[in-house]
């Protein structure tokens, strides 16, 4: 099991896609996780904004919404998808997908 180490991140949780645009804006984090069923913009529609804007941010779209487009959408903006239930195993990916991105 990896940790990350005690500081090295800061969790903020918005509670729709259009507060988590306010928040990378006001930010600019390293790395933004996200779902796609989030009240007003979804999250792969906000991921796309927040890659537009913002290239260098890695992106990881956490969902029990596993339908291929989703999936597709999220590959084809650079964002990693992973499906709910999350496990000690995506949780990993999702850590290995922000360091190949950094």
């Amino acid at each position: 099991m990896r940790f990350l180490p005690t500081g090295a991140a800061q969790a903020i949780s918005p509670f729709s896609g259009d507060e988590a645009l306010e928040i990378v804006d006001r930010d600019t984090p390293n790395y933004c996780t996200m779902d796609i069923n989030m009240p007003g913009i979804i999250g792969t529609e906000a991921a796309a904004q927040i890659l537009a804007k913002y290239p260098g941010i890695s992106v990881a779209i956490f969902s029990s919404n596993i339908q291929q487009s989703h999936q597709t959408r999220a590959a084809a903006l650079g964002a990693k998808f992973v499906a709910k239930p999350v496990t000690e195993k995506s949780v990993a990916q999702a850590l290995d997908f922000f360091e190949c991105k950094t």
